[in-house]
């Protein structure tokens, strides 16, 4: 009951209400029926958008609606999106598998000890056009992730990535800028 007092009787609706509308996206056995239905719980997704085994949690905060993804993005197996907060992946992001969004962190109740040392955050996370973020990646709360960047596999991100740039490691740091491709091989 302590939980429910936290979040309240609506919240605790939205969950249940949750759970049950994600039942049919999980028995879409192809990535093409999942979109469908996600659009029909009110996220707004772009055009040949692949969604492999992607999960959800957070949704009774802002349910679907908090989720853009704009058209030829791919969403690897085993990813994992919070949607406390909104989270936009513009045209052309990848998610390779197991990749970890977060938009918000919380150590636990509003009681928990931490709580003074390690206030709740929530903030909306943003993947600019054509970046890539590899295996294993985990973005913080209220990480922008600049266009045609790439998050080496395994690594924390924890601020802003600039635009065009390797970034990699716990915490992930800049390694290089990418150029234009004309001339790297």
């Amino acid at each position: 009951m302590k939980a429910l007092g936290e979040i309240g009787w609506r919240q605790a609706f939205r969950f249940g209400f949750y759970t049950l509308a994600m039942i049919p996206y999980r028995l879409a056995l192809v990535p093409q029926l999942r979109a469908p239905w996600l659009r029909l719980l009110g996220a707004h997704l772009g055009r040949r958008v692949i969604l492999h085994d992607v999960r959800f949690f957070n949704l009774y905060r802002r349910g679907l609606a908090g989720l853009e993804i704009a058209d030829e993005c791919f969403l690897g197996d085993e990813c994992l999106l919070d949607l406390a907060e909104g989270i936009q992946l513009e045209r052309q992001v990848t998610l390779a598998e197991r990749v970890l969004v977060l938009t918000h962190t919380n150590v636990g109740y509003r009681d928990h000890p931490l709580q003074l040392h390690f206030p709740a955050k929530a903030a909306p996370v943003v993947v600019e056009a054509g970046a890539f973020l590899g295996a294993n990646v985990t973005v913080l709360p209220g990480v922008r992730i600049g266009a045609r960047s790439f998050v080496a596999a395994g690594s924390v991100v924890t601020e802003d990535v600039p635009t065009a740039t390797l970034v990699g490691g716990v915490p992930a740091r800049v390694l290089r800028a990418i150029g234009d491709g004309a001339t790297e091989r």
